[in-house]
């Protein structure tokens, strides 16, 4: 891509967002790659290149041997503990507080929307934020629980009964979060844009999401390394970065602020 046709591009984003009254953003693995998180389904480089994903964060496999995850998790856990929102999350909550974007909904668990500002958020595989006890079901704030993990490699264990805690992330064979869909649901039922960042739309709902966006003409934005389905059905597609391209789109838009 010339330097032209991405600068043609990014304007071309920038307008649809600005002539938008609902503009919703879709994130994936790809939003949280630049700040350090590998993503979990690549061939060579995801996550679950080099392990039984069924056998090690499935919910029956947790409550069998929890602590075959925990082992498996605690190189994963201090990859997001040390992370950092990159430019592309600050980018978005930019334009969430200059009220041209309604709402987040993110395939991420690491939290990284939240902290340069996002405040609607809809976290479709869960968060670790909280911890649920498998015997007892009490929930704990886990952010202490989780500091301490990551600094001993100890699973953190429930404070009334002592089982074991387990992350309020969606595990393989578990249900997803109700609140979190339905409110996913209702921002693609009225947006008028959709920007979609970091994702390869190959894993449902969050893949099912721009159809529903594009039954009422939507119009799309996709940002990601890799082609995905919906690109012949998108208005503008920027293959990169989404830490060096959500910024240069928003840039554009703040250039008619």
């Amino acid at each position: 891509m010339t330097e032209t046709n991405l600068q043609q591009q990014t304007r071309q984003a920038a307008d649809l967002l600005l002539n938008s009254k609902h503009a919703v953003a879709l994130t994936g693995a790809g939003m949280s790659t630049p700040s350090g998180i590998p993503d979990f389904r690549s061939s060579h480089s995801g996550i679950w290149s080099e392990v039984d994903r069924i056998e090690i964060a499935s919910l029956s496999s947790f409550r069998y041997d929890p602590d075959k995850f925990y082992g498996w998790f605690h190189s994963v856990a201090q990859m997001i503990w040390s992370a950092e929102p990159n430019d592309a999350h600050t980018a978005l909550a930019s334009l969430e507080k200059a009220g041209l974007l309604e709402g987040i909904v993110t395939q991420n668990v690491d939290g990284l929307h939240q902290r340069p500002g996002s405040i609607n958020v809809n976290e479709i595989h869960g968060h670790l934020r909280e911890a649920v006890c498998v015997d007892c079901l009490q929930h704990h704030d886990s952010e202490s629980l989780f500091e301490s993990f990551v600094a001993t490699g100890i699973p953190p264990n429930c404070s009334s009964c002592g089982g074991h805690l387990k992350p309020e992330v969606v595990f393989f064979g578990e249900q997803l979060p109700h609140e979190a869909i339905a409110a996913a649901n209702a921002l693609f039922d009225s947006t008028d844009m959709v920007i979609i960042g970091g994702s390869s739309l190959e894993v449902a709902p969050a893949s099912e999401l721009p159809f529903r966006a594009l039954e009422h003409s939507a119009r799309l934005v996709i940002i990601n390394r890799e082609p995905t389905y919906l690109d012949s059905r998108t208005d503008v597609v920027l293959t990169g970065d989404v830490a060096e391209l959500v910024p240069l789109i928003v840039g554009e838009v703040h250039l008619e602020q």
